[in-house]
């Protein structure tokens, strides 16, 4: 083999380890700009992760999370805050109501002291699913026959 030769078919060589390379060199830095995109979503995930932990430790007011784009008052499950301050003003006039009638309460009944009007089919609804919630959080306790009382 004469130096020609040897010389061609080592920057064969060459070539073929440099298009390696650069095939390396992309995939690398792909691979960089996900990190990058990942290390923005970490530092927004702990951003949003302290603001919560600020706003639980202010227990006092309702906290407002997103869900589907709204922003609705978020009902903190009963282990999660001292009392019921921290929940919106409508759930704790709900339990109050509640709380005062001594024992189990119909959600028309809670109604009737809310002041809406149960004789308009569907009126009740929204309130039965604010009275589930509470019941699901831990806040009342829904009975078998659908009242409801305060958990003790």
């Amino acid at each position: 083999m004469s130096s020609l030769e040897k010389i061609a078919a080592r920057r064969a060589e060459l070539d073929q380890l440099a298009e390696s390379l650069t095939k390396q060199l992309a995939e690398v830095e792909g691979e960089r700009e996900e990190l990058v995109v990942a290390e923005r979503v970490l530092r927004r995930l702990y951003e949003q992760e302290a603001e919560a932990t600020a706003a639980e430790q202010n227990a006092g007011t309702p906290r407002l999370v997103q869900v589907a784009g709204r922003s609705v008052l978020k009902v903190p499950h009963r282990s999660e805050v001292a009392d019921a301050s921290a929940l919106p003003v409508d759930y704790q006039r709900m339990l109050q109501i509640v709380k005062a009638a001594g024992g189990p309460l119909m959600v028309k009944e809670v109604g009737a002291e809310l002041g809406i009007d149960a004789s308009v089919p569907g009126r009740l609804e929204p309130l039965r699913g604010k009275l589930s919630k509470l019941a699901a959080r831990g806040w009342l306790h829904k009975l078998p026959n659908g009242t409801y009382r305060i958990r003790p």
